[in-house]
């Protein structure tokens, strides 16, 4: 008689948040698969949960809390792990949420494959085991390397913030600012290019403070760029005091690095910026920024608008609008006020109305709408270089290097190759193009392949 098999455990993941959040999600997705789970998409049957969670804002933790809920009505069995900022700054309320049976702070995020109870299938709880203390201020390596289903793969090179902005609850979810080991950031760059991808995302909370061994940001882009088979670098977000020296003029001249900068803005108001203890003035931002757009000409200007901080009133919106209007944005994220425990702003007065809130978010997002399309307008009848990702009823879909989604109907496996693409037209957040003649017979060539990593959302 043959030995039964004992059926390997599964494991969902759910992120909730920002992209560093997603690149840690991979990477524990990486750890959960070497220990013998096998990972599922979330919302499918599975023994166990993994929620990486967020609470930059009120709703953030609401979606937590539902999730673990709806998680439990699908797989009433599963082991619930919930990590993350909010299992960080929200201990007591998670304590007291039904079906949580595993609390991991971000000090232990990437040991939780190892904090579960033994394999075959980890039992329900009947009050959750917590791993929570401060975060180690030291420089850090995260073994593995991240998997992803995507074309597209994050690279964590750092974390925690010391800026202190008084809406900002970050710097007691994540500690203060500290930078992934050179060596060990090369290690998954150069692990995740083997496998295919062909574009990484820098991600951190606050990586222009990026410092290892004498090595800062700049330094850890052109050691990036020496990769060879990764085609594009890009930085996800970086706060507009902490573009190195030499940044722009390296995009300017690299062949790799993406003409992108995302720089949270926050406000147009001098005032307001002062109140949320922001590290620089209007005026310093608006000559940074037009600097940077005319170094480099077709580059890609996205930022974050806060609406509803406590003073903003109807003048300091209007200021807000004005700065926003007259700068070559190509598009907004707008965010709205939500009042943080324990930090500066919930003691702060003239608390803005959530019907103001609602109005002037809309306002910005009308706004938004039309800066995107201005900048896609400067492109068409441009030849540009398209890394195709995904292909739904015969469409393949890509980015730019300058983040502009471009579609082209085709026949033709484009999945993971980068294709110039001539653009014809516009869709609404897209730009229409047609392939280049003198590409097909780059066609005709196996495209590289790209070992995705199936199972669970990254």
């Amino acid at each position: 008689m043959s030995p039964i098999k004992t059926q390997q455990p599964r494991v969902a993941f759910s992120t909730i948040g920002c992209r560093l959040n997603q690149a840690e999600t991979a990477l524990l997705k990486d750890g959960f698969r070497r220990r013998g789970f096998i990972p599922v998409e979330y919302g499918q049957d599975t023994d166990v949960l993994v929620l990486n969670s967020c609470t930059v804002t009120e709703g953030a933790e609401a979606d937590c809390r539902r999730l673990v809920r709806q998680t439990l009505r699908q797989s009433p069995q599963a082991f619930v792990a919930v990590t993350g900022c909010y299992a960080q700054t929200g201990l007591d309320v998670l304590r007291q949420i039904d079906g949580i049976d595993l609390i991991v702070g971000n000090q232990f995020k990437m040991q939780l494959p190892d904090l579960l109870p033994p394999v075959p299938q980890p039992m329900k709880q009947a009050m959750p085991h917590v791993h929570h203390e401060r975060m180690d201020p030291d420089n850090f390596v995260h073994p593995g390397v991240g998997a992803y289903t995507t074309t597209r793969a994050n690279l964590k090179v750092q974390d925690g913030c010391q800026f202190m902005c008084a809406f900002c609850l970050i710097p007691f979810a994540r500690g203060r600012e500290r930078s992934r080991v050179v060596e060990d950031a090369i290690r998954e760059a150069e692990a995740l290019v083997q496998r295919g991808h062909r574009e990484l995302v820098l991600t951190g909370v606050n990586i222009g403070q990026y410092q290892d061994q004498g090595i800062d940001l700049l330094g850890l882009l052109t050691q990036l760029e020496l990769i060879e088979g990764l085609e594009r670098i890009r930085i996800s977000s970086i706060e507009p005091t902490t573009i190195p020296d030499g940044l722009l003029e390296y995009m300017k001249t690299s062949r790799k690095l993406c003409r992108f900068l995302h720089v949270p803005l926050q406000s147009g108001d001098d005032t307001i910026l002062q109140a949320m203890n922001r590290r620089y003035s209007i005026q310093e931002y608006q000559e940074a920024m037009e600097s940077a757009c005319s170094m480099i000409p077709d580059l890609c200007f996205g930022t974050d608008v806060m609406v509803g901080f406590p003073g903003e009133r109807h003048r300091e919106f209007e200021n807000t609008l004005a700065f926003v209007q007259a700068l070559p944005f190509a598009y907004l994220h707008v965010f709205s006020y939500s009042p943080r425990p324990g930090t500066a702003s919930t003691k702060m007065a003239h608390q803005v109305s959530s019907a103001d809130i609602k109005e002037r978010s809309h306002i910005l997002r009308e706004l938004s709408q039309q800066k995107r399309k201005t900048f896609q307008q400067r492109f068409l009848g441009q030849e540009l270089s398209v890394l195709f990702e995904e292909e739904v009823n015969g469409v393949w879909t890509g980015l730019t290097d300058h983040y502009l989604r471009v579609d082209v109907r085709s026949p033709l496996p484009l999945k993971n190759t980068v294709q110039t693409v001539m653009a014809t037209g516009m869709m609404s957040d897209r730009l229409i193009g047609l392939l280049n003649t003198q590409s097909q017979s780059v066609l005709s060539r196996p495209p590289q392949v790209l070992t995705l990593v199936q199972g669970g959302t990254a």
